[in-house]
């Protein structure tokens, strides 16, 4: 005959339930590309100014909300690092699209000659949170810790350009976005295949231990 005692201690013995499994980057990687690209084509001038709001629906739902589940599910797993960052990007496409909805349907009544003024100041936000991130994650491989970098500094070149730069800042910038989306094609191509059962492909060491 079991005993109360015996319940308690079969109950506090008992293993705690897993994690269920899984990798967000799989879906959180594509989304981001998605917008990456789209930006790219933009940067380097093959979509036109006056049909950035072509842009929205890639960031607004693919980036955006692609990025959002990709950050619930890793935080779901306990993956809380990597929710952070595609918290981050996801809340990023978000604005991105809503200030791009705004200005085109002047929903924020910003006067025409404030309009730069307003994406600087948006800009300058996330060019600070960007490489706040890259720092804070300096701990990972360095193929993210590239990622990251190369992020920034897209966002400091279109930051610049918005300022009153050189124009050609806007084409370096597309080279820049080009880049970033070249190295988050290649994490998400290793995140695949090591799901399917292949080999880890080389991410670089980290620049701190």
């Amino acid at each position: 005959m079991s005993t109360d005692s015996d319940v308690s201690a079969s109950t506090t013995s008992a293993p705690p339930a897993a994690l269920p499994a899984g990798n967000p980057a799989l879906l959180g990687l594509p989304s981001f590309l998605v917008g990456g690209i789209g930006l790219t084509l933009y940067l380097f001038g093959y979509l036109p100014a006056t049909a950035v709001g072509a842009l929205v629906p890639t960031m607004l739902v693919v980036s955006g909300f692609g990025l959002l589940v990709s950050a619930i599910w890793a935080i779901s797993i306990g993956q809380g690092a990597v929710g952070s960052i595609f918290g981050v990007f996801a809340t990023f496409w978000l604005s991105y699209a809503y200030l791009v909805l705004s200005l085109v349907n002047d929903w924020l009544k910003i006067p025409a000659a404030d309009a730069g003024a307003a994406q600087a100041a948006f800009l300058l936000a996330w060019l600070v949170v960007f490489a706040v991130l890259t720092l804070a994650t300096l701990r990972l491989p360095l193929a993210f810790t590239a990622l990251f970098t190369l992020v920034t500094i897209v966002v400091a070149l279109v930051l610049v350009a918005t300022l009153g730069g050189p124009a050609g800042l806007l084409t370096i910038a597309g080279i820049g976005a080009t880049l970033f989306c070249l190295v988050a094609l290649y994490i998400y191509v290793d995140g695949m295949n090591q799901e399917l059962g292949g080999a880890a492909r080389p991410m670089g060491n980290a620049l701190v231990r």
